[in-house]
């Protein structure tokens, strides 16, 4: 019996790694970080994966783990995050170079939004849960998702290296965020 959770906790990873990474490098900013994180949050799954596997989503369980292990990682200590406002000098096309300008403005926006907030924005549109799911995820009610999201995006609009992206019209109010 042992081995076969063993053989189902390795399929599961092998199958959802990559995007628990994604999932947390949203969450932290940090490719190393979040490779960190992933490895904890499957950690502690692995300890109690019994209970994992008979959830009715394990992924769902897991990414609460992942949020979890990541609110730790602040009242542990302070993290001190410094993302750089512009990708590294690289030759590349203009359309790459503007994409690495796009992401790298998003994701020092996302750095600038309490934990809470960004998990919130991360999970409602990145991973694009519904409010009842990130509720479940984050343990709290969905009136907290919807308020946390409209802060966060409320933050975000006003983000100026976003805003430049945008062409003002998020900040205005004329369009959405990219």
């Amino acid at each position: 019996m042992q081995a076969e959770l063993e053989n189902r906790f390795q399929e599961f990873v092998r199958a959802r790694w990559s995007h628990l990474v994604r999932t947390a490098y949203l969450l932290t900013g940090d490719a190393h970080h979040a490779e960190d994180l992933t490895q904890t949050a499957l950690a502690k799954a692995y300890r109690s994966w019994r209970r994992v596997a008979r959830a009715d989503n394990p992924e769902a369980y897991v990414r609460r783990m992942l949020v979890s292990c990541n609110s730790d990682r602040f009242r542990k200590r302070r993290v001190q995050e410094s993302l750089t406002a512009a990708p590294p000098d690289r030759a590349g096309s203009e359309e790459a170079t503007s994409w690495a300008a796009e992401r790298s403005a998003l994701m020092t926006a996302l750095a600038g939004l309490p934990p809470r907030q960004r998990a919130v924005v991360v999970m409602r549109y990145w991973e694009d849960l519904s409010e009842a799911e990130v509720a479940g995820v984050l343990g709290c009610s969905p009136g907290t998702v919807k308020s946390q999201a409209s802060k966060g995006l409320a933050k975000l609009r006003t983000y100026p290296g976003l805003v430049q992206l945008a062409g003002g019209t998020v900040a205005s109010g004329q369009g959405g965020t990219r």
